[in-house]
Order: structure tokens, then C-alpha cells, then sequence
């Protein structure tokens, strides 16, 4: 069985954590301890040693754990992978329409990530620098990012809307951009409820749903050859 986001993200700290239930916890409360002090002091000026102080620790065990800041905020976008995934089987379950599958999907990032909200801004500082490690697109954030597009693989190949074989390996890839995107705007919105954001969502995504359905179409032929001509050159 293929190892999970998670799974994937943890793996690279000094040694196999021991699975037991009190390592498990020591684990999370590392975790959690990091991110509170990251929304305190900001990530540039924590450090592992006040980690580690915070969640009453030793020092080596939190490296152990966790060999470094970076892989910290590796295991928080495995840990909200999987809430987001865990929120969003509901829908994906029980609807077929596109259109209403990426709006659920969608919705349920936006409403796992609300937690984390001044967080997110804290660490979008640093995770915008196209060569840091925490960016989403870094080789190192590639396990949860796999995770994530495959996620956006069921929303769209379990649908009914008929995908030509063309976009097949784009699509998914295309759709976790555009949840990207709304991340961003997220990030940004600081409307009652985040209200902004799903309006966005909402005016959005019936555009996206229908481009979709549209480019089987055998007329958007040439355009459809046009935008996968580009998709390969960005790529190059």
C-alpha cells in the first residue's frame, strides 16, 4: 500500500518515530506546540530548542521526532491533508455532478483550514519564496502535493462529466492550482466568515465545471491542442 501524505512527510525525520500510543502523543504535541509558537513569534524566529522547551521535552527528542523547522510545517500540510480528505469523502460519496463535488472540495479546505487562518499568514511570508522549502510547489512539500492532486483526480474522474483523454493528466494538477488560488485569496480575506472566499468559490467554480464539460467538445479542438501546447512548453 502506498504510503500517505502523512506518512510520506513523517518518514523524513532523524529515525522512525516508535509507533505507540504515547509516541504518537509526543509526536502531536510537538506539533502543536510548534505552530502555536509560530503564531506567536512567527516561524524565522522560532526555534526547535524553544519547541521543544514549550512542549516540555528534551531537546533530542523533538529532533527526533522532527529533525528540523522545515519538516514541522511538512507534517502540518500532511496533518491538514488529511483533515481536509476525511471532510470532503461525504461528498464525494453521496454526488456526482462536477460542479457540486468541487464546490464541497473546495468549501471543505477553506473550512478545515479556518483554524490555522493567522497561521497560514504568518507562514505565507516564507512559503512565497519560490526556493524555500515550505513553498506548496518545493520538492520537498511534493508527497502532500501528490496527495492533493489525486484528490482532485476523484473529484473529477468520479464524476459524470465526460473528460477527453487529452486533459486526463492535467486536469487534476489544474484543479489544485485553482483551489490554490482561492487558498491564496483565503489567506487574504478578512470578511465576516470569510465570506469573500466563498462567494469567490461560488462564482467560480460553475465557470470551472463548465470549461471543463466544454472541452470535449470537438469544435475547441484546436484550443484544447493550443492550451496543452502551452501547459508542455511552461513545463520545459
Amino acid at each position: 500500500m502506498a504510503a500517505t501524505a502523512a506518512e510520506s512527510a513523517l518518514d523524513v525525520a532523524l529515525g522512525p518515530p516508535a509507533k505507540t500510543p504515547k509516541g504518537e502523543q509526543t509526536r502531536a504535541l510537538i506539533l502543536s506546540t510548534a505552530l502555536e509558537l509560530f503564531r506567536e513569534r512567527g516561524y524565522e524566529e522560532t526555534t526547535m530548542r524553544a519547541i521543544a522547551q514549550r512542549a516540555g521535552v528534551a531537546l533530542g527528542n523533538a529532533y527526533y521526532y522532527f529533525r528540523s523547522k522545515e519538516h514541522l510545517i511538512q507534517a502540518f500540510y500532511a496533518r491538514s491533508h488529511e483533515e481536509h480528505l476525511e471532510a470532503a469523502r461525504p461528498v464525494l460519496e453521496r454526488e456526482k455532478d462536477l460542479k457540486e463535488r468541487l464546490r464541497d472540495v473546495v468549501y471543505a479546505k477553506i473550512r478545515t483550514s479556518e483554524p490555522y487562518h493567522r497561521f497560514s499568514g504568518i507562514l505565507f511570508k516564507t512559503a512565497a519564496d519560490p526556493h524555500s522549502p515550505l513553498s506548496p510547489f518545493s520538492p520537498e512539500s511534493s508527497p502532500t502535493r501528490r496527495e492533493s492532486t489525486a484528490l482532485f483526480a476523484e473529484v473529477l474522474f468520479g464524476s459524470n462529466t465526460k473528460v477527453h483523454p487529452d486533459l486526463a493528466d492535467e486536469l487534476p494538477n489544474l484543479l489544485w492550482l485553482y483551489q490554490m488560488g482561492i487558498i491564496l485569496f483565503w489567506i487574504h480575506d478578512d470578511s465576516p466568515g470569510r465570506r469573500r472566499t466563498y462567494l469567490l468559490v461560488e462564482h467560480t467554480v460553475d465557470l470551472v465545471a463548465r470549461t471543463i464539460g466544454l472541452a470535449s467538445n470537438p469544435l475547441l479542438v484546436p484550443l484544447r491542442k493550443r492550451v496543452l501546447a502551452l501547459l508542455r512548453d511552461l513545463k520545459s
